[in-house]
């Protein structure tokens, strides 16, 4: 099985009601869950790890997890509230309010022994859950049981206006990353973190410091990937229409993980053995579900019959 632990809310993503004025409409999202999602769609068995409300909008999310094929036994519900997301898009970028206090999401525990991480491939983490003191120790609970068996992915998928301490948030990020097999993270993200660092040098640390494989996302300007044995490695974004960027890259991170896990690649050694060749199509293939999740409103993953495969 692979699993995504983290977020799962609800955004309130921007629309045009009937006289043309600004509304939003409501969509089942957080980055963790959209991860999940994407690679349970693609065809791989997936679960998802979290807290989920039992309100209007915790039913939404559960009765949108379970339509995608998203395993939910692992998930801890509560009466507690679901965290919502209001969404602007400026500038072609996706910009967030949260309105998370005492949330399902926010309030979530790790159940230790719940979790038989000997058929576990991979456990993704990152976003929102890590911004918030106790999201990050239980998170990093859960990463100390599941690695001795299962490949660690993270995507810090940075949202600045939930940092209070930037310098803490900074070190905390560096310490997930320490724990990670595999890292991805956006352009927007990497200048949040490490400033005017170039890219190769921030991804030559991170492999000293034990990853398998660093991704930056760049929007339009595709990807670029860093790995010990396949070197530096640079894929093409599709050409699409754009309707919003949302989940675009939880979508290719989600697709990166399912076609690894197709390749046989996934498990900690297949990883650090993995060719160019292997590698660049699995990049390719996560660029063009990214693209197609563009071109829809909202997080929108794509399906395995709407791709056409070429790993």
């Amino acid at each position: 099985m692979l699993i995504s632990c983290g977020d799962a809310l609800i955004d309130f993503v921007p629309t045009r009601n009937t006289d043309r004025r600004e509304a939003v409409m409501p969509a089942v999202g957080g980055s963790c869950l959209n991860v999940a999602i994407g690679m349970a769609r693609l065809g791989a068995p997936t679960g998802f790890v979290g807290g989920i409300s039992t309100d209007m909008f915790g039913r939404m999310i559960t009765d949108h997890a379970a339509a995608s094929n998203v395993e939910l036994g692992l998930a801890t519900r509560s009466d507690q509230q679901t965290t919502l997301a209001f969404v602007r898009i400026i500038a072609r970028e996706s910009h967030y309010a949260f309105y998370d206090a005492e949330t399902a999401t926010r309030n979530w525990t790790y159940r230790r022994g719940s979790i038989p991480f000997d058929t576990v491939e991979v456990l993704h983490v990152g976003s929102t859950t890590l911004v918030n003191d106790q999201g990050a120790s239980e998170t990093m609970a859960l990463i100390a049981d599941a690695r001795a068996s299962s490949t660690i992915s993270f995507d810090p998928n940075c949202r600045p206006n939930l940092v209070k301490d930037k310098p803490a948030y900074l070190a905390r990020m560096a310490e997930f990353a320490g724990c990670a097999d595999l890292i991805k993270m956006s352009d927007v993200d990497f200048t949040y973190l490490f400033a005017g660092e170039p890219y190769h040098q921030r991804a030559s640390t991170l492999l000293a410091r034990g990853a398998s494989l660093v991704v930056i996302t760049r929007g339009d300007n595709g990807a670029i990937a860093w790995h010990a044995g396949a070197g530096q490695i640079e894929v093409a974004a599709p050409k699409v229409v754009v309707a919003d960027t949302i989940g675009a890259g939880d979508s290719f991170q989600a697709a990166l993980l399912f076609a690894l896990h197709k390749q046989g690649r996934l498990a900690r050694q297949q990883l650090k053995d993995i060719g160019a060749d292997e590698l660049r199509g699995a990049l390719s293939f996560a660029a063009n579900c990214a693209g197609l999740t563009c071109t829809r409103p909202g997080a929108d993953p794509p399906w395995s019959h709407e791709i056409i495969w070429s790993l």
